[in-house]
């Protein structure tokens, strides 16, 4: 009797300390539902960036899917290194209560990196970006810092003298009863990059042929169709300055598109950019220089009667390119001419816009229009209809153009804090 007892009095203070742990559970859960709604708000601005691995790996703040709604913009921008790499620059851009906070912040991957390696180095940066949003809630509290020991600067010793190689080759083919296609590309590249100059030299080429087979008539006819076109470019620039820089353009080509058996071109080059370098991860207006020399061996004689001949022309061309957090936008304007006779030029003008209007809708614009004056190759036979058809041979144009526009335009809820993976997310 005393045994049952004792059990049932067990049993009963077991029964209360389930509900007691399950009462101080849900509390506990309603408590940090209310800690999450003070978290900052945070619009990830990133096109390159894991999104559901951070949302993971950062939970501690509430992500948006609008910059109007957040606290905190973080814009994300991405350049390519010396090494293959890539540079990420991130700006915190802190609004409403926050706007005092404004930061930026850089994380650089090694070529060598994986994507995991890359997105977790990324994390890693944007948590130390996100910190001094996080110190004015309630949510800071709960926050951790762990320090790392850290190796102490020393000069890098690379064996290589930070030149990068690479050597790509592919090919392809393709075909049915009346048609085959064969491909082959291959290329090859060197390029050093430090902060006080820039080299980059590469190799390509591109074979194409096609053969198609016309049956009429109880006839068999077929029709061949190649292109070849080979290309050599080297580049040097010096840094100067934070906005000036100098350098020089070598190029070797040919192309039966284009009716060069060989082109060779030597290019000096002087380029001055409105803002500093350090911020074209943002914004740039660079205006760039060139006066060249060009020899030009034809294939055909051209319809100036030339079979070669030795050029002297210049060019002006002036980029803008911006990103903020209303979106982004490039725009050039390029114009060249011939020393001999000022009459054959080219004028370029293209542009490109991404606008986000307001909440959910943005706008993305395209164009381009080139006036063209300096087709100085055009082969002197014409072309024939099959060259024409079959786009084997540049044709004579006065101009050309080309164009697009779309908008987009998201609605719902404006948070995107959950992960599911389920069924590829």
């Amino acid at each position: 009797m005393k045994i049952n007892r004792v059990f049932m009095l067990c049993l009963f203070f077991a029964f209360c300390s389930i509900i007691a742990l399950h009462s101080y559970a849900k509390d506990e859960d309603f408590d940090m539902d209310e800690l999450k709604k003070s978290a900052p708000k945070a619009f990830l601005d990133c096109r390159r960036c894991d999104r559901d691995f951070i949302r993971t790996e950062i939970p501690f703040v509430n992500y948006v899917r609008h910059r109007e709604e957040a606290d905190v913009h973080i814009l994300v921008t991405t350049q390519r290194t010396g090494s293959g790499g890539w540079e990420y620059t991130m700006a915190f851009i802190g609004k409403e209560d926050y706007v005092d906070i404004q930061a930026v912040l850089k994380y650089v991957t090694d070529r060598t990196d994986t994507r995991d390696d890359e997105r977790k180095g990324l994390v890693q940066i944007l948590k130390m970006g996100l910190a001094p949003y996080i110190s004015r809630t309630p949510v800071a509290k709960y926050i951790s810092i762990l320090c790392k020991e850290e190796l102490r600067p020393t000069a890098v010793e690379d064996k290589w003298n930070f030149w990068v190689f690479s050597v790509g080759i592919n090919g392809s083919l393709s075909g049915e009863k009346s048609r085959n296609y064969t491909s082959l590309r291959g290329n090859f590249s060197a390029s050093r990059v430090t902060p006080d100059m820039r080299i980059r030299m590469g190799i390509s080429g591109n074979f194409n042929r096609s053969n198609y087979t016309i049956e009429q008539d109880d006839i068999s006819k077929t029709i061949s169709s190649y292109s070849d076109r080979k290309n050599f470019s080297g580049l040097f620039v010096k840094s100067i300055s934070d906005h000036w820089s100098v350098g020089a353009w070598l190029s070797a080509s040919s192309s039966t598109y284009s009716n060069i058996d060989l082109s060779i071109s030597p290019v000096p080059a002087i380029e001055y950019n409105l803002f500093p370098y350090s911020q074209s991860t943002r914004r740039q207006l660079r205006f760039l220089y060139r006066v060249g020399y060009k020899f030009v061996d034809y294939e055909e004689k051209t319809i100036y009667d030339k079979n070669r001949e030795s050029l002297l022309y210049e060019s002006l061309s002036i980029t803008f390119t911006v990103k903020e957090p209303w979106g982004n936008m490039s725009a050039s304007l390029r114009g060249s001419h011939y020393f001999h006779d000022f009459k054959k030029n080219r004028l370029e003008i293209n542009g490109y816009l991404s606008l986000r209007l307001f909440r959910g809708l943005s706008l993305n614009m395209n164009a381009g229009f080139s006036a063209i004056h300096d087709q100085l190759s055009l082969p002197g036979g014409g072309v024939s209809l099959e060259d024409t058809l079959l786009r084997r041979k540049i044709l004579a144009t006065s101009y050309d153009y080309g164009g697009s526009i779309g908008f987009s335009f998201t609605f719902g809820s404006v948070y995107s804090n959950v992960v599911n993976p389920r069924f590829g997310g």
